[in-house]
């Protein structure tokens, strides 16, 4: 049962999210294009722009399974107007959850404009009015309740995409093993809302930095963007072993106290698993608290994924930790305010 801060029922949203997935491969099943595309630009803000990061890790572990599957170029927009590249080999997707993005909408003008092979994401707004007056094919996303934000749809997003490459050929058909990954960390849901509620505990009143491999940089960055938008708290992160060469120098001398959480995959390089280890000797030296989130999962989706679930609890029970209602970006909201005036 949902706290009373949580006045728009977060916590179902978060139990939920992996259902998502097999509605997200439906709402594409109508989507059909002509041509080859070895190229595709996700161009979107927020949470929009995110599954196409967590979508590139999970294409890279595909592409390795798959010897015969050629590798898709991913690139992002998170700006204003037309990428550089619009090439007839690159597939666009203006990415809105709103629909009315206006980064987004710039973007997708201009790709009409080139002529460019492009697919509107949406939940309606301007960016399907858009669609519609010029003939551009639109994914039409749902809103499960009246206040749902797009940073927890996710699932929509990366499933439509993927049913939009399996339609073009561009990948194998991975509908059945994402499902069954999906169905086997919602399994361990109330195991994850548990060791999310011990998390936020060990977070509160610290700054979060959350670290990962290369390999799970997305899941780390989402991480932070939940920290930062439900629990409205200041949150960073970044990968090893890059960090090792730069980043842990700051930690000389640490101006605030924080916590690092380090998302740590048991199969990963035995020297970046040497270095998590060192690393946490290093930072406990400064007075900095470590905790290691083993990656829990079959495959590289799976312990994404599942990674993601766990940080949406986490930062859930730390926004009532904090007495702040996890739904809302109020500074989002004014922000946008200001831009109009």
């Amino acid at each position: 049962m949902s706290h009373p801060i949580d006045v728009s029922d977060l916590r179902q949203v978060i139990m939920e999210t992996p259902d998502q997935f097999a509605d997200g491969f439906e709402l594409a099943q109508h989507i059909r294009l002509e041509g080859k595309y070895d190229t595709v630009m996700f161009s979107g803000m927020g949470g929009s722009a995110l599954p196409a990061d967590l979508l590139r890790t999970y294409l890279t572990d595909v592409a390795a399974r798959f010897p015969d599957m050629t590798p898709i170029h991913i690139l992002q927009n998170r700006t204003y107007g037309l990428p550089a590249r619009t090439g007839k080999n690159v597939l666009h997707f203006a990415c809105s959850y709103s629909g009315n993005t206006e980064e987004t909408l710039e973007t997708l003008q201009a790709l009409i404009a080139s002529g460019a092979a492009t697919i509107g994401v949406s939940s309606g707004g301007k960016v399907e009015e858009v669609c519609r007056e010029h003939g551009i094919q639109h994914i039409k996303l749902p809103i499960p309740n009246p206040k749902f934000q797009p940073r927890m749809g996710t699932g929509y997003f990366v499933a439509a995409f993927l049913q939009v490459f399996m339609t073009l050929g561009m990948i194998p058909d991975v509908r059945d093993e994402v499902l069954a990954a999906a169905a086997r960390y919602s399994n361990r849901k109330e195991k994850m809302e548990a060791e999310g509620k011990r998390l936020a505990a060990l977070l509160q009143g610290t700054t979060p930095v959350v670290y990962s491999t290369d390999a799970y940089r997305s899941a780390a960055m989402v991480w932070k963007i939940k920290l930062n938008e439900n629990a409205k708290t200041p949150a960073f992160y970044n990968v090893f072993p890059e960090l090792n060469h730069n980043e842990m120098v700051g930690w000389t001398l640490p101006q605030g106290k924080f916590t690092a959480l380090f998302l740590r995959d048991p199969a990963d390089h035995p020297r970046n698993l040497k270095r998590f280890e060192i690393t946490a000797g290093l930072l406990r030296e400064k007075g900095i608290a470590v905790e290691t989130i083993d990656l829990e999962g079959e495959s590289v989706f799976e312990k994404m994924f599942s990674s993601v679930m766990l940080g949406d609890f986490t930062s859930y029970y730390l926004a009532l930790e904090y007495g702040q209602d996890p739904t809302p970006v109020d500074m989002v909201e004014k922000l946008k305010k200001l831009l109009v005036a």
